[in-house]
């Protein structure tokens, strides 16, 4: 019998962005780069910061906006870890549904189990940040 997988907080991630920048329009798409400027990860199981230059480029069609974030962390060890964060954001009047699938690689010993743990993120934004709780799917 296959067990029922559970959700775990694990860490919540802060990321400081600069007003979007337009790419373009095209076939009913808005296509949008919001750049990273830093931030802070808090929680049970990493803590650390956000580092500079990474960003988060959007396609918006109709009510839909597919999201690509890509950026680094640095874990207070000094360890630097690279993050993949793809999601969806859309509002209903059912309310906001803003939820991402990051993936993480690095190779230090420490942040391995980020690697080989699938996380589910629930995101809104904070005004000048976009806060993401990071859950572990156990």
């Amino acid at each position: 019998m296959h067990a029922v997988p559970t959700l775990t907080y694990a860490f919540e991630i802060r990321a400081e962005v600069d007003p979007p920048l337009h790419i373009g329009h095209g076939s009913g798409e808005v296509t949008e780069f919001t750049p990273i400027t830093g931030g802070t990860v808090r929680g049970p199981r990493l803590t650390g910061s956000v580092l500079a230059g990474g960003g988060d480029w959007s396609s918006t069609r109709g009510d839909v906006c597919q999201l690509e974030a890509r950026y680094l962390l640095r874990a207070d060890d000094g360890a630097v870890i690279d993050i993949v964060n793809r999601g969806y954001y859309t509002e209903s009047g059912a309310g906001v549904y803003f939820r991402t699938a990051p993936v993480f690689r690095t190779d230090a010993a420490a942040h391995r189990w980020l690697t080989a743990t699938v996380f589910v993120g629930l995101a809104h934004d904070d005004g000048g940040a976009i806060v993401i709780r990071c859950y572990s799917l156990d």
